[in-house]
């Protein structure tokens, strides 16, 4: 039986395209459900899958020094 490809090698630009998508994707979503009464169930699991796309980045911090963020 095949298995999943667990690794990805995904360019920079294509993960801000596929988040740009998704984020797109949240607000239609969003106005439909509101349109038509519904619970955000669509937009909530597009929210949580952006979530974990924006956990697994890994952001610039520098090694020597004092870091202020902001």
């Amino acid at each position: 039986m095949p298995k999943y490809n667990t690794t990805f090698e995904l360019s920079i630009e294509e993960l801000d395209l596929i988040e740009d998508a998704l984020r797109r994707r949240k607000l239609a979503q969003t106005q439909a459900d509101l349109k038509a009464g519904k619970s955000g169930d669509g937009a909530r699991q597009i929210h949580e899958l952006l979530g974990k796309l924006h956990n697994q980045k890994t952001f610039y911090r520098p090694a020597k020094g004092t870091y202020v963020g902001g």
